[in-house]
Protein backbone atom coordinates (compact mmCIF):
# COMPACT_ATOMS: atom_id res chain seq x y z
CA UNK A 1 0.00 0.00 0.00
CA UNK A 2 1.02 3.12 -0.94
CA UNK A 3 1.18 6.26 1.74
CA UNK A 4 -0.29 9.01 0.69
CA UNK A 5 1.51 12.26 2.18
CA UNK A 6 -1.00 14.62 4.38
CA UNK A 7 -2.03 17.59 3.08
CA UNK A 8 -1.01 20.50 4.41
CA UNK A 9 -3.50 23.17 5.91
CA UNK A 10 -4.27 26.25 4.73
CA UNK A 11 -2.36 29.24 7.03
CA UNK A 12 -5.29 30.91 7.90
CA UNK A 13 -6.96 27.68 9.27
CA UNK A 14 -3.00 26.83 10.78
CA UNK A 15 -3.65 30.20 12.97
CA UNK A 16 -7.51 29.88 13.40
CA UNK A 17 -6.74 26.16 15.28
CA UNK A 18 -4.08 28.28 17.66
CA UNK A 19 -6.23 30.80 18.53
CA UNK A 20 -9.07 27.83 19.59
CA UNK A 21 -6.48 26.00 21.46
CA UNK A 22 -5.03 29.61 23.14
CA UNK A 23 -8.47 30.51 24.37
CA UNK A 24 -9.69 26.97 25.40
CA UNK A 25 -6.30 27.45 27.48
CA UNK A 26 -7.79 30.56 29.06
CA UNK A 27 -10.78 29.15 29.49
CA UNK A 28 -10.01 26.40 31.81
CA UNK A 29 -7.41 28.22 33.71
CA UNK A 30 -7.37 27.27 37.56
CA UNK A 31 -6.83 29.67 40.17
CA UNK A 32 -4.45 28.16 43.32
CA UNK A 33 -6.56 28.73 46.44
CA UNK A 34 -4.18 28.50 49.75
CA UNK A 35 -6.13 27.32 52.95
CA UNK A 36 -4.56 26.63 55.88
CA UNK A 37 -6.11 23.84 57.88
CA UNK A 38 -5.48 22.86 61.44
CA UNK A 39 -6.86 19.51 63.87
CA UNK A 40 -8.90 19.47 66.39
CA UNK A 41 -7.38 18.28 69.83
CA UNK A 42 -9.71 17.81 72.17
CA UNK A 43 -13.74 19.05 72.19
CA UNK A 44 -15.13 20.03 75.59
CA UNK A 45 -18.77 21.63 76.47
CA UNK A 46 -18.31 24.51 73.19
CA UNK A 47 -14.54 24.69 73.92
CA UNK A 48 -12.12 23.19 71.11
CA UNK A 49 -8.61 23.04 71.29
CA UNK A 50 -7.16 23.16 67.87
CA UNK A 51 -3.47 23.05 66.85
CA UNK A 52 -1.46 23.54 63.67
CA UNK A 53 -2.93 26.58 63.10
CA UNK A 54 0.37 29.42 64.11
CA UNK A 55 -0.63 32.48 62.30
CA UNK A 56 -4.37 32.69 64.09
CA UNK A 57 -5.65 36.17 64.90
CA UNK A 58 -7.22 36.67 67.96
CA UNK A 59 -10.84 36.91 67.74
CA UNK A 60 -10.22 35.28 64.09
CA UNK A 61 -12.93 32.96 63.30
CA UNK A 62 -12.39 29.50 62.54
CA UNK A 63 -14.43 26.64 60.33
CA UNK A 64 -15.01 23.18 60.91
CA UNK A 65 -16.25 20.41 58.21
CA UNK A 66 -19.79 20.90 59.00
CA UNK A 67 -19.73 24.91 58.87
CA UNK A 68 -19.97 25.47 62.70
CA UNK A 69 -17.99 28.43 63.56
CA UNK A 70 -15.43 29.17 66.35
CA UNK A 71 -13.45 32.29 68.06
CA UNK A 72 -10.16 31.92 68.62
CA UNK A 73 -9.70 33.54 71.99
CA UNK A 74 -6.31 31.98 73.87
CA UNK A 75 -3.38 31.89 71.58
CA UNK A 76 -1.15 29.67 73.04
CA UNK A 77 2.28 28.40 72.14
CA UNK A 78 1.34 25.31 70.41
CA UNK A 79 -2.11 25.64 70.57
CA UNK A 80 -5.39 27.63 70.14
CA UNK A 81 -8.51 27.77 72.57
CA UNK A 82 -11.55 28.42 70.64
CA UNK A 83 -15.20 28.78 71.66
CA UNK A 84 -18.14 27.29 69.67
CA UNK A 85 -20.55 29.68 68.07
CA UNK A 86 -22.59 26.90 67.19
CA UNK A 87 -24.00 23.70 67.90
CA UNK A 88 -21.00 20.82 68.80
CA UNK A 89 -22.67 17.92 67.01
CA UNK A 90 -20.38 16.38 64.72
CA UNK A 91 -17.35 18.09 65.48
CA UNK A 92 -14.69 14.87 67.27
CA UNK A 93 -11.07 15.18 67.60
CA UNK A 94 -8.63 14.78 64.78
CA UNK A 95 -11.25 16.42 62.15
CA UNK A 96 -9.66 19.64 60.20
CA UNK A 97 -10.34 22.96 61.10
CA UNK A 98 -9.50 25.64 58.47
CA UNK A 99 -9.03 29.54 59.30
CA UNK A 100 -11.13 32.19 57.77
CA UNK A 101 -8.63 35.34 58.06
CA UNK A 102 -11.63 37.45 59.24
CA UNK A 103 -12.79 38.35 62.43
CA UNK A 104 -16.25 37.95 63.97
CA UNK A 105 -18.27 40.27 61.48
CA UNK A 106 -22.01 41.04 61.60
CA UNK A 107 -24.01 42.92 58.24
CA UNK A 108 -25.05 46.57 59.01
CA UNK A 109 -27.63 48.98 57.38
CA UNK A 110 -31.16 50.27 56.56
CA UNK A 111 -32.29 46.34 55.64
CA UNK A 112 -32.34 45.64 59.51
CA UNK A 113 -34.88 47.80 60.72
CA UNK A 114 -37.62 45.44 61.94
CA UNK A 115 -35.68 41.93 62.19
CA UNK A 116 -34.99 39.77 64.40
CA UNK A 117 -31.17 37.91 64.02
CA UNK A 118 -28.26 36.53 65.68
CA UNK A 119 -25.02 38.38 66.71
CA UNK A 120 -23.74 36.41 63.40
CA UNK A 121 -26.43 38.55 60.99
CA UNK A 122 -27.97 35.21 60.73
CA UNK A 123 -32.21 35.44 60.64
CA UNK A 124 -34.63 34.50 63.36
CA UNK A 125 -37.58 35.51 61.90
CA UNK A 126 -38.45 33.42 58.82
CA UNK A 127 -38.61 36.27 56.59
CA UNK A 128 -35.34 35.28 53.80
CA UNK A 129 -31.81 36.49 54.32
CA UNK A 130 -30.88 39.94 55.54
CA UNK A 131 -30.51 43.04 52.58
CA UNK A 132 -27.51 43.94 53.63
CA UNK A 133 -24.09 45.22 51.60
CA UNK A 134 -21.57 46.08 54.82
CA UNK A 135 -19.94 43.64 57.29
CA UNK A 136 -18.95 45.60 60.08
CA UNK A 137 -16.17 44.33 63.11
CA UNK A 138 -18.07 43.43 66.28
CA UNK A 139 -14.89 45.21 68.41
CA UNK A 140 -14.36 48.30 67.12
CA UNK A 141 -12.61 51.82 69.00
CA UNK A 142 -14.83 53.86 70.95
CA UNK A 143 -14.64 57.27 69.76
CA UNK A 144 -11.73 59.64 70.92
CA UNK A 145 -12.96 63.03 73.09
CA UNK A 146 -12.21 64.78 70.17
CA UNK A 147 -14.65 63.00 68.00
CA UNK A 148 -17.52 63.40 71.03
CA UNK A 149 -19.83 66.30 72.05
CA UNK A 150 -21.11 66.77 75.49
CA UNK A 151 -24.66 65.45 76.36
CA UNK A 152 -27.17 67.74 76.63
CA UNK A 153 -30.22 66.74 74.05
CA UNK A 154 -32.96 64.76 76.18
CA UNK A 155 -34.03 61.35 75.61
CA UNK A 156 -37.45 61.31 76.64
CA UNK A 157 -38.71 57.73 77.54
CA UNK A 158 -41.99 59.03 78.19
CA UNK A 159 -42.06 57.98 82.31
CA UNK A 160 -42.59 60.43 84.56
CA UNK A 161 -40.32 59.28 86.91
CA UNK A 162 -37.26 59.27 85.01
CA UNK A 163 -38.18 62.35 82.62
CA UNK A 164 -39.18 64.73 85.93
CA UNK A 165 -36.17 63.09 88.82
CA UNK A 166 -33.68 60.94 86.67
CA UNK A 167 -33.61 62.54 83.15
CA UNK A 168 -31.48 60.83 80.11
CA UNK A 169 -29.44 62.36 77.45
CA UNK A 170 -29.18 60.98 74.66
CA UNK A 171 -25.33 59.34 74.64
CA UNK A 172 -25.66 58.78 78.11
CA UNK A 173 -25.38 55.11 79.72
CA UNK A 174 -28.13 54.62 82.32
CA UNK A 175 -27.96 51.24 84.23
CA UNK A 176 -31.34 49.79 84.85
CA UNK A 177 -30.79 47.87 88.08
CA UNK A 178 -32.98 45.42 89.83
CA UNK A 179 -33.68 42.08 91.25
CA UNK A 180 -35.62 39.22 89.11
CA UNK A 181 -39.48 40.14 88.66
CA UNK A 182 -39.46 43.49 89.49
CA UNK A 183 -40.11 45.54 86.21
CA UNK A 184 -36.88 46.31 84.41
CA UNK A 185 -37.42 44.73 80.62
CA UNK A 186 -40.84 46.79 80.70
CA UNK A 187 -39.15 49.93 81.52
CA UNK A 188 -36.65 49.74 78.73
CA UNK A 189 -39.35 47.94 76.30
CA UNK A 190 -41.42 51.44 77.50
CA UNK A 191 -38.69 53.82 76.14
CA UNK A 192 -38.68 52.23 73.01
CA UNK A 193 -41.94 52.42 72.02
CA UNK A 194 -41.89 55.56 73.05
CA UNK A 195 -38.79 56.56 70.61
CA UNK A 196 -41.25 56.21 67.16
CA UNK A 197 -42.49 59.63 68.10
CA UNK A 198 -39.02 61.32 68.33
CA UNK A 199 -37.18 59.74 65.35
CA UNK A 200 -35.15 58.11 67.46
CA UNK A 201 -33.92 54.16 66.15
CA UNK A 202 -34.05 51.31 68.85
CA UNK A 203 -31.89 48.13 68.66
CA UNK A 204 -32.70 45.73 71.97
CA UNK A 205 -30.25 42.66 72.19
CA UNK A 206 -31.75 39.56 74.62
CA UNK A 207 -28.80 37.76 75.83
CA UNK A 208 -29.38 34.55 77.06
CA UNK A 209 -33.35 35.03 77.84
CA UNK A 210 -35.93 32.56 77.74
CA UNK A 211 -37.38 32.09 74.40
CA UNK A 212 -40.93 32.82 75.58
CA UNK A 213 -39.70 36.25 77.11
CA UNK A 214 -37.82 37.46 73.45
CA UNK A 215 -41.07 36.44 71.94
CA UNK A 216 -43.26 38.39 74.27
CA UNK A 217 -41.01 41.08 74.01
CA UNK A 218 -40.85 40.85 70.05
CA UNK A 219 -44.65 40.70 69.59
CA UNK A 220 -45.15 43.88 72.01
CA UNK A 221 -42.70 45.65 69.57
CA UNK A 222 -45.16 44.32 66.56
CA UNK A 223 -48.20 45.44 68.13
CA UNK A 224 -47.70 48.78 69.61
CA UNK A 225 -46.21 49.78 66.09
CA UNK A 226 -42.64 50.04 66.88
CA UNK A 227 -40.65 47.07 65.31
CA UNK A 228 -40.24 48.65 61.83
CA UNK A 229 -37.98 51.18 63.68
CA UNK A 230 -36.04 48.59 65.97
CA UNK A 231 -33.73 45.70 65.34
CA UNK A 232 -33.62 42.79 67.87
CA UNK A 233 -30.35 40.93 68.06
CA UNK A 234 -31.17 37.67 70.44
CA UNK A 235 -29.80 34.59 72.05
CA UNK A 236 -31.41 32.31 74.48
CA UNK A 237 -30.67 30.40 77.21
CA UNK A 238 -29.70 27.50 74.89
CA UNK A 239 -27.27 29.08 72.69
CA UNK A 240 -23.47 28.52 73.22
CA UNK A 241 -22.01 30.65 75.43
CA UNK A 242 -19.58 32.27 73.03
CA UNK A 243 -22.93 33.40 70.56
CA UNK A 244 -24.13 34.83 74.21
CA UNK A 245 -20.77 37.02 74.35
CA UNK A 246 -20.46 38.46 70.87
CA UNK A 247 -24.51 39.59 70.63
CA UNK A 248 -24.03 42.99 72.66
CA UNK A 249 -21.11 44.24 70.67
CA UNK A 250 -22.88 43.11 67.50
CA UNK A 251 -25.75 45.56 68.86
CA UNK A 252 -23.41 48.22 69.69
CA UNK A 253 -22.03 47.85 66.07
CA UNK A 254 -25.37 47.66 64.20
CA UNK A 255 -26.15 51.41 66.84
CA UNK A 256 -22.94 52.92 65.75
CA UNK A 257 -23.89 52.28 61.90
CA UNK A 258 -26.48 54.72 62.00
CA UNK A 259 -24.95 56.72 64.60
CA UNK A 260 -22.73 57.46 61.68
CA UNK A 261 -25.02 58.98 59.37
CA UNK A 262 -26.68 61.39 62.07
CA UNK A 263 -29.12 59.22 63.75
CA UNK A 264 -29.53 59.07 67.29
CA UNK A 265 -30.13 55.57 68.53
CA UNK A 266 -31.14 53.59 71.93
CA UNK A 267 -29.85 50.34 72.40
CA UNK A 268 -30.83 47.89 75.61
CA UNK A 269 -29.31 45.38 76.64
CA UNK A 270 -31.23 42.58 78.42
CA UNK A 271 -29.10 42.18 80.62
CA UNK A 272 -25.30 42.19 81.18
CA UNK A 273 -25.08 39.73 84.61
CA UNK A 274 -26.13 37.14 81.70
CA UNK A 275 -23.38 38.44 79.56
CA UNK A 276 -21.08 37.99 82.33
CA UNK A 277 -21.97 34.89 83.43
CA UNK A 278 -21.32 33.76 79.80
CA UNK A 279 -18.36 35.20 79.97
CA UNK A 280 -17.20 33.75 83.36
CA UNK A 281 -18.15 30.19 81.54
CA UNK A 282 -15.95 30.91 78.77
CA UNK A 283 -13.11 31.66 80.71
CA UNK A 284 -13.44 28.69 83.06
CA UNK A 285 -13.42 26.33 80.36
CA UNK A 286 -10.53 27.25 78.69
CA UNK A 287 -8.62 27.26 82.02
CA UNK A 288 -8.39 31.08 82.67
CA UNK A 289 -7.44 31.71 86.32
CA UNK A 290 -10.97 32.81 87.85
CA UNK A 291 -11.03 35.65 90.48
CA UNK A 292 -13.81 36.80 92.42
CA UNK A 293 -17.12 35.36 92.10
CA UNK A 294 -15.03 33.14 89.89
CA UNK A 295 -15.03 35.61 87.14
CA UNK A 296 -11.92 36.46 84.84
CA UNK A 297 -10.10 39.32 85.86
CA UNK A 298 -10.77 41.10 82.66
CA UNK A 299 -14.86 41.26 83.38
CA UNK A 300 -14.69 45.17 83.87
CA UNK A 301 -12.64 45.73 80.62
CA UNK A 302 -15.14 43.44 78.55
CA UNK A 303 -18.07 45.75 80.25
CA UNK A 304 -16.19 48.97 79.59
CA UNK A 305 -14.99 48.59 76.26
CA UNK A 306 -18.49 48.13 75.12
CA UNK A 307 -20.39 50.76 77.13
CA UNK A 308 -17.27 53.21 76.44
CA UNK A 309 -18.86 53.06 73.08
CA UNK A 310 -22.56 55.00 73.47
CA UNK A 311 -21.80 58.67 72.98
CA UNK A 312 -22.79 61.72 71.61
CA UNK A 313 -20.74 62.70 68.68
CA UNK A 314 -19.29 65.64 67.46
CA UNK A 315 -20.96 67.44 64.75
CA UNK A 316 -18.13 66.81 62.63
CA UNK A 317 -18.80 63.42 63.11
CA UNK A 318 -22.22 63.55 62.20
CA UNK A 319 -23.91 64.75 65.15
CA UNK A 320 -25.61 61.11 65.87
CA UNK A 321 -25.82 59.37 69.14
CA UNK A 322 -25.70 55.80 70.89
CA UNK A 323 -27.69 56.18 74.42
CA UNK A 324 -27.48 52.70 76.22
CA UNK A 325 -29.91 51.39 78.79
CA UNK A 326 -27.94 47.81 80.29
CA UNK A 327 -30.33 45.85 82.23
CA UNK A 328 -28.21 44.44 85.20
CA UNK A 329 -29.79 41.92 87.73
CA UNK A 330 -29.49 42.24 91.55
CA UNK A 331 -29.86 39.64 94.75
CA UNK A 332 -31.97 40.52 97.15
CA UNK A 333 -30.99 44.31 96.04
CA UNK A 334 -27.48 43.59 97.00
CA UNK A 335 -25.90 46.15 94.29
CA UNK A 336 -22.44 46.02 96.13
CA UNK A 337 -22.25 42.70 94.46
CA UNK A 338 -19.07 42.30 91.31
CA UNK A 339 -21.44 42.88 88.55
CA UNK A 340 -23.65 45.56 89.69
CA UNK A 341 -20.54 47.47 91.50
CA UNK A 342 -18.46 47.78 87.95
CA UNK A 343 -21.34 48.76 85.85
CA UNK A 344 -22.33 51.38 88.20
CA UNK A 345 -19.17 53.00 87.94
CA UNK A 346 -18.73 52.45 84.42
CA UNK A 347 -22.21 54.27 83.55
CA UNK A 348 -23.41 57.40 84.21
CA UNK A 349 -26.17 57.18 86.67
CA UNK A 350 -28.59 53.79 88.03
CA UNK A 351 -32.67 53.58 87.81
CA UNK A 352 -32.67 50.83 91.00
CA UNK A 353 -35.83 48.61 90.66
CA UNK A 354 -37.47 47.74 94.38
CA UNK A 355 -38.99 44.58 94.85
CA UNK A 356 -40.91 46.18 97.76
CA UNK A 357 -42.43 48.72 95.79
CA UNK A 358 -43.18 46.27 93.22
CA UNK A 359 -45.35 44.13 95.89
CA UNK A 360 -46.88 47.43 97.00
CA UNK A 361 -48.05 48.20 93.51
CA UNK A 362 -46.23 51.32 92.50
CA UNK A 363 -45.21 51.19 89.34
CA UNK A 364 -42.67 51.46 88.12
CA UNK A 365 -40.82 50.26 91.09
CA UNK A 366 -38.01 52.81 91.01
CA UNK A 367 -36.42 53.87 94.12
CA UNK A 368 -36.26 57.25 93.99
CA UNK A 369 -33.65 57.46 96.82
CA UNK A 370 -31.16 55.31 95.15
CA UNK A 371 -31.67 56.08 91.95
CA UNK A 372 -28.96 59.01 90.29
CA UNK A 373 -28.65 60.39 86.99
CA UNK A 374 -25.06 62.07 86.67
CA UNK A 375 -26.09 63.79 83.58
CA UNK A 376 -28.81 65.16 85.37
CA UNK A 377 -30.69 68.90 84.63
CA UNK A 378 -27.94 69.18 81.61
CA UNK A 379 -29.85 66.81 79.75
CA UNK A 380 -33.05 67.98 80.83
CA UNK A 381 -36.03 70.65 79.28
CA UNK A 382 -36.47 73.68 81.15
CA UNK A 383 -39.88 73.13 82.07
CA UNK A 384 -38.81 70.38 84.17
CA UNK A 385 -36.16 71.71 86.43
CA UNK A 386 -38.41 74.71 87.44
CA UNK A 387 -39.56 71.78 90.14
CA UNK A 388 -37.53 69.03 89.54
CA UNK A 389 -34.86 69.34 92.52
CA UNK A 390 -38.22 70.48 95.12
CA UNK A 391 -39.65 67.58 93.75
CA UNK A 392 -37.03 65.30 94.38
CA UNK A 393 -36.16 66.82 97.49
CA UNK A 394 -39.63 66.51 98.95
CA UNK A 395 -40.07 62.83 97.89
CA UNK A 396 -37.33 61.78 99.96
CA UNK A 397 -38.69 64.14 102.98
CA UNK A 398 -42.06 62.16 102.60
CA UNK A 399 -40.83 58.72 102.35
CA UNK A 400 -38.59 59.62 105.79
CA UNK A 401 -41.65 60.88 107.53
CA UNK A 402 -43.55 58.07 106.29
CA UNK A 403 -41.23 55.46 108.04
CA UNK A 404 -41.55 57.55 111.16
CA UNK A 405 -45.25 57.39 111.28
CA UNK A 406 -44.93 53.44 110.84
CA UNK A 407 -43.65 53.33 114.62
CA UNK A 408 -46.41 55.11 116.08
CA UNK A 409 -45.31 58.79 116.26
CA UNK A 410 -47.41 61.47 116.17
CA UNK A 411 -46.79 63.81 113.84
CA UNK A 412 -47.40 67.89 113.72
CA UNK A 413 -49.87 69.51 111.84
CA UNK A 414 -47.47 71.04 109.05
CA UNK A 415 -45.73 67.60 109.05
CA UNK A 416 -49.06 65.70 108.62
CA UNK A 417 -49.62 68.11 105.25
CA UNK A 418 -46.28 66.95 103.97
CA UNK A 419 -47.62 63.34 104.43
CA UNK A 420 -50.58 63.80 102.62
CA UNK A 421 -48.94 65.79 99.36
CA UNK A 422 -46.06 62.54 99.68
CA UNK A 423 -48.72 60.47 98.87
CA UNK A 424 -50.06 61.91 96.23
CA UNK A 425 -46.70 62.55 94.71
CA UNK A 426 -46.16 59.07 94.78
CA UNK A 427 -49.64 58.17 92.84
CA UNK A 428 -48.53 60.34 90.77
CA UNK A 429 -45.72 58.25 89.95
CA UNK A 430 -47.89 55.73 89.25
CA UNK A 431 -47.96 54.72 85.75
CA UNK A 432 -48.99 51.69 84.23
CA UNK A 433 -46.79 49.82 81.24
CA UNK A 434 -47.28 51.15 77.87
CA UNK A 435 -49.06 54.42 78.40
CA UNK A 436 -45.89 56.56 78.03
CA UNK A 437 -46.60 61.03 78.63
CA UNK A 438 -45.28 62.83 76.42
CA UNK A 439 -43.90 66.54 77.92
CA UNK A 440 -46.52 68.45 78.11
CA UNK A 441 -48.91 66.01 80.01
CA UNK A 442 -46.10 65.47 82.56
CA UNK A 443 -45.71 69.00 83.14
CA UNK A 444 -48.99 69.59 83.58
CA UNK A 445 -49.21 67.15 86.19
CA UNK A 446 -46.50 67.63 88.09
CA UNK A 447 -47.58 71.41 88.15
CA UNK A 448 -51.13 70.47 89.66
CA UNK A 449 -49.45 68.07 92.16
CA UNK A 450 -46.80 70.67 93.49
CA UNK A 451 -49.31 73.35 93.77
CA UNK A 452 -51.27 71.25 95.91
CA UNK A 453 -54.80 70.28 93.62
CA UNK A 454 -54.66 66.48 94.51
CA UNK A 455 -54.21 67.45 98.19
CA UNK A 456 -57.88 66.77 99.06
CA UNK A 457 -58.50 63.52 96.27
CA UNK A 458 -58.41 59.85 97.96
CA UNK A 459 -55.49 58.26 96.49
CA UNK A 460 -57.30 55.91 94.17
CA UNK A 461 -59.27 58.76 92.29
CA UNK A 462 -55.46 60.72 91.59
CA UNK A 463 -55.34 58.75 87.97
CA UNK A 464 -58.82 59.97 86.95
CA UNK A 465 -57.83 63.38 87.92
CA UNK A 466 -54.53 63.56 86.03
CA UNK A 467 -55.90 62.26 82.44
CA UNK A 468 -58.67 65.30 82.70
CA UNK A 469 -55.92 67.72 83.74
CA UNK A 470 -53.93 66.51 80.68
CA UNK A 471 -56.84 66.40 78.77
CA UNK A 472 -57.94 70.37 79.64
CA UNK A 473 -54.33 71.89 79.48
CA UNK A 474 -53.79 70.07 75.80
CA UNK A 475 -57.19 71.75 74.68
CA UNK A 476 -56.95 74.93 76.67
CA UNK A 477 -53.64 76.06 75.98
CA UNK A 478 -52.35 73.86 73.27
CA UNK A 479 -49.71 76.83 72.07
CA UNK A 480 -47.86 77.24 75.36
CA UNK A 481 -47.55 73.05 75.89
CA UNK A 482 -45.91 73.62 72.15
CA UNK A 483 -43.73 75.93 73.50
CA UNK A 484 -42.68 73.65 76.48
CA UNK A 485 -41.70 70.87 74.51
CA UNK A 486 -39.83 73.15 72.40
CA UNK A 487 -37.51 74.13 75.06
CA UNK A 488 -39.37 76.77 76.78
CA UNK A 489 -39.01 77.89 80.53
CA UNK A 490 -41.80 77.93 82.94
CA UNK A 491 -42.16 80.78 83.68
CA UNK A 492 -44.58 81.66 86.40
CA UNK A 493 -46.99 83.40 84.17
CA UNK A 494 -47.26 79.92 82.44
CA UNK A 495 -47.69 77.74 85.33
CA UNK A 496 -50.46 80.09 86.34
CA UNK A 497 -52.27 78.93 83.59
CA UNK A 498 -51.45 75.45 83.72
CA UNK A 499 -52.72 75.99 87.71
CA UNK A 500 -55.81 77.64 86.21
CA UNK A 501 -56.63 75.26 84.10
CA UNK A 502 -56.20 72.13 86.30
CA UNK A 503 -58.29 73.66 89.10
CA UNK A 504 -61.29 74.29 86.68
CA UNK A 505 -61.48 70.67 85.83
CA UNK A 506 -60.75 69.59 88.64
CA UNK A 507 -63.88 71.85 90.35
CA UNK A 508 -65.72 70.80 87.46
CA UNK A 509 -65.42 66.90 88.40
CA UNK A 510 -66.12 67.48 92.12
CA UNK A 511 -69.23 69.43 91.20
CA UNK A 512 -70.60 66.38 88.77
CA UNK A 513 -69.61 63.93 91.45
CA UNK A 514 -71.70 65.89 94.03
CA UNK A 515 -74.49 66.56 91.53
CA UNK A 516 -74.63 62.61 91.05
CA UNK A 517 -74.79 61.76 94.45
CA UNK A 518 -77.73 63.69 95.19
CA UNK A 519 -79.43 62.42 92.18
Amino acid sequence: MTAHPATPAPADAVTRGVALVARGRRETTAEVVVRELGRVLSVDQGVVRVGGLHGTRAEELLRFPGGQLAIALDLDDDTIGAVLLDDRGGIEAGQSVERTHRVAAVPVGWGLLGRVVDPAGRPLDARGPVESVERHELEREAPGIRQRAPVEVPLQTGIKVIDALLPVGRGQRELILGDRQTGKTALAVDAILHQQDHDVLSVYCAIGQRSTAVARVIDTLHRRGAMHRTVVVATTGDDPAGLQYLAPYAATTIAEHFADRGRDVLVVYDDLTRHANAYREMALLLRRPPGREAFPGDIFYVHSRLLERATHLSAARGGGSVTALPIAETEEQNISAYIPTNLISITDGQVSLSPRLFRQGQLPAVDVGLSVSRVGGRAQLPAYQAFAGELRLAYAQFEELERFERYGARLEGSRERELERGRRVRAVLRQPQYHAMDVGEQIAVFVAVTEGLFDGLPESEVAEAEYHVCRSVLHGAPDLVQAIEDGAELTPARRDVIRDLAAKVLVTLEQQEVGGADT
